[in-house]
C-alpha cells in the first residue's frame, strides 16, 4: 500500500499503477516477458492469444514487457504492460480493491459519495519533462515512447489505447476523462478520435463548445494512472460529474492531483506518463485505419488533430496498453464488470421490475452492447418480463439492440442454452417485438443506415415443461468423479450439463427412474402391463387419458 492509502487508513483500492502491478506479480496474474518483443508486429498478437486461444477467463494474466523493440531495431528504456487493467474481472477486481461481486455495488456507493481530489504542488509524472525542441528532434517526443502497434497489417500507426483523455468544459470549468484513442502522427502530433455522435463522449461535447467560440481545447492524455481512475473512463456519468471525485469515493480517499506543465488543466499526479496539447477546432486530419472493439477495422475518417506541448513522466515509468479490438478484450472487460450491475440495478431498482435475477451482457464478437440476455425467476408475471426488455433496451444508446429474457434454469453466459429457450420457449409471431428508432451502434457510419431497430424476445418458460434430458445430477457428478479418476482430458463444464425437471414430471415417472437405475425395470413393466388400453392413437398422451379416469 503506497503512503497516501497508509495516511487515509481506509484506501484498498492501490492508488499507483506500478503498486498496483507488484499486485498483481504476487497474486500470480502478471507475466514478466525478459526476451525481445518487436512492439510493432508481436507485442500485441502474443498478449491476443489469451483471448483466442482458449484460456480460461481466470486464466488470463497481464504481460509486462521488460526488453521492448521496433521493427527498425529500436530498442526502448520504458516497459510496456498490456492487460493490467482488465484482462479477466479478478484483475479489474484487484484494481478497485473490491471482490467482483461487489464491483456494481462500489460504484453506486461512490457516486452518492464522491470524494475530492487533493492537489499537490509536486507530482511523480513531472519527474521527467519533455518539451520544446527535444519534442521535435528525430527519434525525440512521442517516438521515444514505446506505443505499440494493436492490430498488425490493417493500423496505420502505433496508437495510445489505455488513455485518459482530460478535457475541461468551457463553460462550467468542471473537467472530463475520456478513454479515447489517438494515432501517432509526428513526433509532436496525435491525431485523437472521440465518439462524435449525439449523446457521445464528453471530450466531443468540448470541442463542439470550443468550435463555437473559435478557441483551441487544451487536452492532457494521462497514461498508468490508478486503475480505480482509469476504470471511470469508459463509464457512462454524467457530462458534469467529476470522474476524479468518483474514483476518490470508490478508493476510499482522495486522488493527488497536480497542475499541468502546459495546459490549464489537472491531472493524476500519480500517473506513469502525461502528454499535454492543444487541438485546433478549426481543422480535422485524416485518422485511422484502426482495429475497433466492434470487431471491424474503423476506416479512415477525419478526426483532432493535438499539437504537443510537453510529455511528463516518472523517472522510471511503465507504458500502459489495453487489449481492445474482437471481443472479448480487455476492453470489454472493463465494460462488462462495471455494465452488468449497472443495468441489473437499473432494472430492480430504479424501474422495480419484478423477478430480474441477472444482466448478462453477450461479450464474444459483438462486444457487449448489441446483444444482453435477462434472468427471470420462476412464475415471473409476463407484464414484468416485457418490462425488463424494454427497460433494458432503453437505458443507453447503441446498448440493447437485441434483448432475450429467459428463466433462471437457463444460464445466460451460454449462447448454446439461450437459444435452447429460443427454439423451445418462445412463438415469434407473439413473443417478438421489434422497436424502431433505437440508437446506432458504434461503427454505423459503416452501414447503410445511421438509425436502427431493436428486438426484444421473451423467451421465458410458459408454462410446465417435461425434464431436460441429461442423466440425473447425482449421475453425471459420479461419472466426473471416474472421468478424473481415469485421467482423461480436463473437462471444461458448461450449464446446462445434468437433468433437472420443469413442473410437467410425477412422482409415479419419478418411481420409474429410481427403478431403472436401480436394476428394478421389470417392476416398472409389471405396473404398465395393468394400465393397457384399446381403441387410442399411438404416441396418446397417458396423462390426459387417464386424468378423464379421475372422478
Amino acid at each position: 500500500m503506497n503512503e497516501q492509502s497508509r495516511q487515509a487508513g481506509t484506501a484498498m483500492a492501490p492508488l499507483d499503477f506500478q503498486e498496483h502491478l507488484a499486485a498483481l506479480e504476487a497474486a500470480g496474474l502478471l507475466v514478466r516477458v525478459d526476451r525481445p518483443i518487436n512492439k510493432d508486429t508481436e507485442m500485441h498478437p502474443l498478449v491476443r492469444w489469451q483471448f483466442l486461444g482458449g484460456v480460461p477467463e481466470d486464466e488470463r494474466r497481464a504481460f509486462l514487457f521488460t526488453n521492448v523493440i521496433d521493427s527498425k531495431g529500436r530498442r526502448y528504456d520504458i516497459p510496456v504492460v498490456v492487460g493490467a487493467l482488465a484482462a479477466s474481472p479478478r484483475i479489474y477486481a484487484m484494481g478497485m480493491g473490491k471482490a467482483v461481486g461487489d464491483i456494481g455495488k462500489a460504484w453506486n456507493e461512490a457516486l452518492a459519495h464522491p470524494i475530492p481530489p487533493v492537489r499537490v504542488n509536486a507530482a511523480p509524472c513531472q519527474e521527467r519533462i519533455i518539451e520544446g525542441e527535444d519534442l521535435k528532434r528525430q527519434g525525440g517526443g512521442l517516438a521515444s515512447l514505446p506505443v505499440p502497434v494493436s492490430t498488425p497489417g490493417f493500423d496505420s500507426a502505433p496508437y495510445l489505447t489505455a488513455t485518459l483523455c482530460i478535457t475541461r468544459d468551457p463553460e462550467s470549468g468542471v473537467q472530463n476523462m475520456g478513454m479515447y484513442r489517438a494515432a501517432l502522427k509526428a513526433t509532436d502530433r496525435l491525431a485523437v478520435r472521440m465518439v462524435a455522435r449525439p449523446g457521445g463522449a464528453g471530450g466531443y461535447l468540448h470541442w463542439l463548445k470550443y468550435r463555437e467560440r473559435k478557441e483551441k481545447m487544451q487536452i492532457a492524455i494521462v497514461l498508468g494512472g490508478a486503475p480505480i481512475v482509469c476504470f471511470t473512463a469508459p463509464q457512462k456519468f454524467a457530462v458534469d460529474m467529476d470522474e476524479v471525485a468518483v474514483a476518490g469515493g470508490a478508493a476510499g480517499a482522495p486522488i493527488r492531483i497536480v497542475k499541468a506543465r502546459t495546459v490549464d488543466l489537472e491531472v493524476p499526479a500519480d500517473a506513469e506518463i502525461v502528454i499535454e496539447g492543444t487541438i485546433d477546432t478549426e481543422i480535422l486530419e485524416p485518422e485511422a485505419p484502426f482495429g475497433e472493439s466492434n470487431g471491424y477495422v474503423a476506416l479512415e475518417a477525419f478526426n483532432m488533430p493535438m499539437q504537443v506541448t510537453a510529455i511528463t513522466m516518472k523517472k522510471s515509468p511503465v507504458f500502459p496498453a489495453i487489449i481492445s479490438q474482437v471481443t472479448p478484450s480487455e476492453s470489454s472487460v472493463i465494460k462488462k464488470v462495471a455494465y452488468e450491475p449497472l443495468f441489473l440495478a437499473h432494472l430492480r431498482d430504479q424501474l422495480a421490475v419484478k423477478g430480474i435475477k441477472r444482466v448478462v451482457m453477450h461479450e464474444r464478437l459483438t462486444n457487449l452492447r448489441p446483444v444482453i440476455f435477462l434472468q427471470f425467476a420462476p412464475q415471473t408475471p409476463r407484464t414484468e418480463v416485457w418490462r425488463g426488455l424494454e427497460g433494458a433496451s432503453i437505458l443507453q444508446a447503441g446498448c440493447g439492440k437485441i434483448v432475450i429474457a429467459v428463466s433462471d434454469d437457463i444460464d445466460p453466459e451460454s449462447v448454446d442454452a439461450v437459444l435452447w429457450s429460443l427454439a423451445y420457449r418462445s412463438n415469434p409471431i407473439e413473443d417478438v417485438h421489434l422497436v424502431p428508432y433505437h440508437g446506432s451502434l458504434q461503427g454505423a457510419q459503416y452501414g447503410p443506415k445511421k438509425t436502427n431497430s431493436a428486438m426484444l424476445i421473451d423467451a421465458t418458460l410458459k408454462g410446465q415443461m417435461p425434464p431436460l434430458a441429461l442423466p440425473a445430477r447425482e449421475f453425471m457428478e459420479n461419472a466426473k468423479k471416474i472421468w478424473e479418476e481415469l485421467g482423461l482430458p480436463a473437462l471444461t463444464v458448461a450449464s446446462p450439463w445434468h437433468g433437472y425437471t420443469l413442473g410437467d414430471w410425477t412422482e409415479v415417472w419419478d418411481g420409474f427412474a429410481r427403478a431403472a437405475a436401480a436394476g428394478d425395470w421389470e417392476k416398472t413393466g409389471a405396473e404398465t402391463l395393468k394400465r393397457v388400453r384399446k381403441g387410442l392413437k399411438p404416441e396418446t398422451l397417458v396423462s390426459t387419458v387417464e386424468k378423464k379416469d379421475k372422478p
